[in-house]
């Protein structure tokens, strides 16, 4: 397993649930999350890991844990990060305070996402946030005290959101003067309170207009679209999320957590009373070749720089030009890059990519 350097963990609690989430989540209450640290921290126990390159402690939102909680999650985890690694934490503006900074600084995090998501109060308002753009402006100003490599994460595609609310947006988060920026199209996924409302989600050719104004007014910023929602400065990547996008191995650990271990693909319990219980697993899969490299091309192809060719050779046997040599018509060839040593997709194939890997696959 100590080929394995790169940790999630979930954190379900919120104080509030917004309209439009689907992750595993649940209202913060003490009578639950105690017993959830414990069996939390067993679970990580069980792994017997060595130390982690990367660890991204997600949610929900851990910053809804109280501050002794908080603490004894950090002094839990940062033993097991290496000197150089990367420590991640998410946060919501609402409950991110100068004590969890100070917990953060103490015990090693250094790299912070903030869930911002707009800076229209109207569309905050909308979305179920219980936040404002001045509060995440304070927020942010307050965070670059203590870390200095932060996130911020921006959705798009909400229901009375226009074009110029974007383009507001995408400039009140320059002003902020952050190294990287997260930006997704709303998806409105079952069992959100979105889709009990039959909200729908923007058509496809009005969500290309919108993307093609956020990669268009964040290159001339100077950040670099390194995967097709991330953009950062020179060096800022996040070198978890890369982990995800080399469909390399990784422990998930926590409420709904994924894991990637031996080769075998798992999903963690999303009922409470079982994840407490210790039955932490509740669905496994050994990848078979064919998903391997689904799964490969799906992950790889979502970055900028695409992967190696002799990467890809080395891991299924083929040149990718050879194998899938009769499916690269010229309409779809047209959306790769293909050079001597790397594939990836150009600016219209990466808007396109689930068309072209329906395509070729």
């Amino acid at each position: 397993m100590n080929k394995i350097h790169s940790l999630y963990i979930h954190i379900p609690f919120c104080s509030h649930l917004c309209h439009y989430c689907d992750f595993t989540k649940l209202f913060y209450n003490k009578k639950f999350s105690e017993p959830y640290l414990k069996a939390l921290f067993d679970e990580i126990d069980s792994y017997h890991m060595g130390k982690m390159d990367t660890i991204y402690i997600g949610g929900g939102t851990p910053t809804a844990l109280d501050d002794n909680e908080f603490e004894s999650l950090l002094k839990k985890v940062s033993p097991l990060l290496n000197p150089n690694g990367e420590f991640s934490i998410e946060a919501n503006v609402e409950n991110l305070t100068s004590a969890k900074l100070e917990l953060m600084k103490r015990y090693g995090v250094n790299r912070l996402s903030i869930g911002i998501e707009s800076t229209n109060d109207k569309l905050l308002k909308e979305i179920g946030r219980h936040h404002t753009y001045k509060d995440a402006v304070n927020i942010v100003y307050l965070a670059k005290k203590y870390i200095d490599n932060i996130n911020v994460d921006l959705m798009y595609g909400f229901p009375s959101e226009t074009i110029d609310d974007l383009k507001t947006d995408i400039d009140n988060i320059l002003k902020l003067d952050i190294d990287h920026i997260s930006i997704y199209s709303l998806i409105v996924s079952e069992g959100t309170l979105f889709h009990k409302k039959g909200i729908l989600e923007q058509e496809e050719d009005e969500s290309r207009k919108y993307y093609d104004l956020i990669l268009s007014e964040l290159r001339k910023a100077s950040y670099e679209r390194y995967e097709v929602s991330n953009y950062a400065r020179e060096g800022k990547y996040s070198r978890h999320n890369l982990t995800y996008w080399h469909a390399q191995e990784y422990f998930g650990v926590g409420l709904g957590a994924s894991g990637y271990v031996n080769g075998v693909r798992y999903t963690n319990t999303k009922s409470l009373k079982n994840y407490l219980k210790g039955n932490y697993i509740d669905f496994k899969e050994k990848l078979t070749k064919e998903q391997l490299l689904e799964e490969y091309l799906l992950c790889h192809l979502r970055l900028e720089k695409g992967f190696l060719r002799e990467d890809f050779k080395e891991r299924f046997g083929k040149d990718f030009l050879e194998m899938f040599a009769d499916k690269l018509t010229e309409h779809i060839k047209d959306k790769f890059v293909i050079t001597k040593d790397s594939v990836h997709l150009t600016d219209d194939g990466l808007i396109t990519m689930d068309n072209i890997l329906l395509a070729i696959l």
